[in-house]
């Protein structure tokens, strides 16, 4: 008698050892937060996460962190660039004394076509029964 192949779900590839948002090894960095083992503590974490999530398609992540009042309804991040670092600019407010705060940063990419690009944002951050979300950016 013949055996019968199960079908497996499609696995996920291996997360990286190195952070995509550069800042130490994934699984002690924005790992974590993905996971839901933490939240991020101030907004440049949050920002930090939320780059990782895009550069590794976490699109669950990126939506539970997204503020209810500007939260797409879904997220498609297939065809988009690949990310290929980040660099944080300035912070302000955030601190555990703050309820509202910025990151500005340069975003590094390669696009569909392989040419590079950078995108440079001021994003603000907010929190929501105490856990900091993404509100919204200004593209530069």
């Amino acid at each position: 008698m013949a055996r019968r192949k199960s079908a497996r779900p499609a696995r996920r590839p291996a997360p990286p050892s190195v952070c995509p948002c550069g800042a130490a090894r994934y699984a002690e960095c924005c790992g974590r937060f993905h996971r839901g083992d933490a939240a991020p503590a101030t907004p440049e974490e949050l920002m930090r996460s939320r780059y990782a999530a895009f550069a590794l398609g976490e699109t669950a992540y990126l939506l539970r962190t997204w503020h209810p009042d500007t939260r797409p309804a879904t997220l498609d991040l297939s065809g988009g660039p690949r990310w290929t670092g980040l660099e944080i600019l300035a912070t302000s407010g955030g601190s555990a004394f703050h309820d509202e705060g910025t990151v500005t940063f340069r975003a590094h990419y390669l696009g569909a076509d392989g040419e590079p690009g950078v995108q440079e944002e001021r994003s603000r951050f907010t929190r929501v029964d105490g856990v900091w979300m993404y509100v919204d950016g200004t593209v530069a």
